[in-house]
């Protein structure tokens, strides 16, 4: 290599510094998707008992209503990557800002229990192709010196997002007197949760209108001025242009667009390279992060905590998880992607243990014993924080930078797709799972925690610092 290549990779790795207020907010608004991702996902955690006693549902039936959003994801997710390769990242994400507001206008408004679930399945398709393009255009517009802290804006936006929901549930709770089903705007309390996201998805839709095209799809589309332009807002002025759309070029040129056909091939159906991504993706569900944001009021309530103080532990841990994440944003480009998971791993499966430990002692009164539901409730935020300093935040980072370019798109579709069939099969389980045993439950969450950890010494690479041309 020579020193002139070196020069000119190295001014690409770092933007300049007029320019770098303008690639945050270009993060930003991108990772606005990942607000409505978290928001939408732990707002229904507010409605499940009103639901219960509006419909008169068991456990079982329920879950499916709660997890049924997430076939919707996995639908999203699997679409989201084809689809913003062919009409673009910006395009993409306007679509879900309008499927994300018909959700929320639909889902404040049922008018029965099939309703309802059909307008989460509306949503769950706009947080699917959220969960794709949030990443994927942020790894693209970002310089690699600041990909993982740009990157690591998508986790931020979701667990900003679910504090956020959390918060407003708390809050029109108390002003619905205590009472999910209590009068609030000519509506239910419950519904008048749902609803309020419109909010939030009207500024999706906005800022995506702020905001420039992926300057690698631009490549792919033949739109080179458009491209060059780009990449001076974002790398800067003294970059050497023609050089870098030749690098991006010749990289998407060694082989063909990304297509699902890409993606096989070795010995078990995908590359090798993807089913690390769909481990990944998995492991990161199966620990059980999800139920301690659809279920945690439910969860304390059926341990002898009263609905709004339940509300107000489910904030608490959604206040714990943004400080896991900002931690994560801190290291992830110093410590690296790896270190982070295996630390990650290592405490979720103490917090994990200590809560199955917890939950195997006996209701006294309705309550558990006064050692166990304190235990209970610092090992929940134990295992959330560890999350959020690891898990929640690495493998979106991982995702968006460990593919090839000729696979990125379509890859990081089928992971994240695993990864909602996961969140599904989690949430769609645990009533009955925790009806049968609760303890038991746990002991599970954080056996896979624990497995976790060979998985990532064996089969994951370090991608700090690498640029997303040296992949594969």
């Amino acid at each position: 290599m020579t020193s002139t290549t070196q020069t000119r990779q190295s001014r690409a790795g770092t933007a300049h510094p007029d320019h770098l207020g303008h690639v945050i907010f270009i993060a930003a608004a991108a990772a606005m998707g990942g607000f409505l991702f978290g928001y939408d996902s732990s707002v229904i955690n507010g409605a499940v008992e009103a639901v219960r006693d509006r419909y008169d549902v068991g456990s079982a039936a329920l879950a499916q209503v709660i997890a049924v959003a997430l076939i919707g994801c996995a639908v999203g997710a699997a679409t989201a990557g084809r689809m913003a390769d062919r009409i673009g990242r910006i395009r993409c994400m306007q679509i879900a800002a309008v499927l994300f507001t018909v959700s929320a206008v639909g889902s404040a408004l049922p008018f029965a229990l099939w309703d309802l679930a059909l307008w989460r399945v509306v949503g769950g398709f706009a947080i699917g192709m959220a969960s794709v393009i949030g990443p994927a255009y942020i790894a693209e517009v970002a310089p690699p010196a600041y990909r993982g802290r740009l990157g690591s804006f998508q986790q931020a936006a979701i667990v900003v997002g679910i504090a956020v929901s959390q918060l407003v549930n708390w809050g029109l709770l108390n002003a619905a007197g205590g009472d999910q089903r209590g009068s609030l705007m000519g509506l239910e309390a419950w519904q008048v949760m749902l609803g309020v996201m419109v909010v939030p998805a009207a500024l999706y839709g906005l800022l995506s209108f702020a905001i420039p095209e992926s300057p690698r799809f631009l490549v792919s589309v033949g739109k080179y001025d458009r491209a060059r332009g780009i990449l001076t807002e974002v790398e800067g002025a003294d970059v050497d242009l023609d050089a870098r759309i030749a690098e991006i070029e010749l990289a998407m040129k060694r082989e063909d667009k990304s297509t699902f056909r890409d993606l096989l091939g070795g010995s078990f159906f995908f590359k090798p390279i993807v089913w690390i991504g769909i481990g990944l993706s998995v492991f990161q569900q199966f620990v059980g992060i999800n139920v301690a944001f659809y279920y945690s009021s439910t969860l304390w309530q059926s341990v002898g905590v009263d609905p709004t103080d339940s509300f107000f532990y489910s904030f608490t841990t959604s206040i714990i998880n943004i400080v896991g994440t900002v931690i994560a944003m801190i290291f992830v480009d110093r410590v690296g992607r790896k270190p982070l998971a295996l630390i990650g791993s290592a405490g979720m499966a103490v917090g994990l243990g200590l809560e199955a430990w917890a939950f195997s002692h006996h209701l006294v009164d309705g309550r558990l014993p006064a050692a166990q539901g304190w235990t209970a409730l610092i090992a929940a935020h134990v295992f959330v924080l560890f999350f959020a300093l690891s898990w929640g935040v690495v493998v979106w980072v991982f995702l968006g930078e460990m593919f090839p370019n000729r696979i990125r798109a379509a890859a990081l579709g089928v992971a994240a797709s695993a990864q909602w069939l996961a969140n599904w099969a989690i949430t769609a389980s645990f009533p009955s799972l925790a009806d049968w045993n609760l303890s038991a439950t746990y002991v599970i969450y954080a056996a896979f925690a624990a497995l976790s950890v060979p998985f990532v010494l064996r089969f994951v690479k370090e991608t700090k610092g690498k640029a997303l041309e040296e992949m594969g």
